[in-house]
């Protein structure tokens, strides 16, 4: 039953932050977007940019091996595993090479923390230059045969799940995550 009730609380952050998010993409637009998959994968990165590493930094790091549940992923392993989809996704959908990267939840957190910043800042240049023209192309990610398209959907499927991961973390020790900070 504890595991249904932190899945619960994951699960309502999460449509959180996707309703807060799809209320501000509804905002009427002047006319036709050119790539609209891609555009709006795009611009949700900053966003998740700060708000994962503000999480990463956020938490204490003595609290790194914190788990929800002792069945769930300690903070750590989620910050470790963040930026290695990162690297994966963003490689794989823009066909841009990613750098080899081996941290795990076993390294410190300034190391954890620093890797989170830099694969974000490696989807920010692979996804540069993407745009929707190859949205049909093929591609395996993982165990899934899918499309490119597919591996769009993943990345943003894939910041939503760890963001809210991170902030239960955070709030059940007390500590309020960056998305619910006040604006300053």
């Amino acid at each position: 039953m504890k595991k249904l009730g932190w899945m619960t609380v994951g699960l309502g952050l999460a449509l959180c932050t996707v309703s807060a998010h799809a209320q501000q993409a509804a905002a009427p637009a002047s006319g036709p977007v050119a790539n609209p998959v891609t555009t709006m994968v795009k611009s949700q990165l900053p966003r998740f940019e700060k708000n994962m590493v503000g999480a990463a930094e956020l938490m204490p790091a003595d609290k790194y091996s914190f788990k929800a549940t002792p069945e769930s992923a300690s903070f750590g392993h989620m910050v470790a595993h963040s930026l290695q989809a990162n690297y994966g996704i963003c490689s794989k959908v823009s066909g841009t090479a990613a750098p080899e990267v081996k941290l795990t939840d076993a390294d410190p957190k300034d190391k954890l923390v620093q890797g989170l910043k830099d694969s974000f800042a490696f989807c920010t240049t692979a996804l540069a230059s993407a745009d929707d023209s190859k949205l049909s192309d093929p591609m395996t990610l993982g165990p899934f045969n899918t499309s490119r398209a597919g591996g769009f959907i993943l990345l943003s499927d894939e910041w939503f799940d760890h963001y809210a991961a991170l902030a239960t973390g955070l709030r059940l020790n007390g500590i309020l995550p960056p998305s619910a900070q006040p604006k300053k």
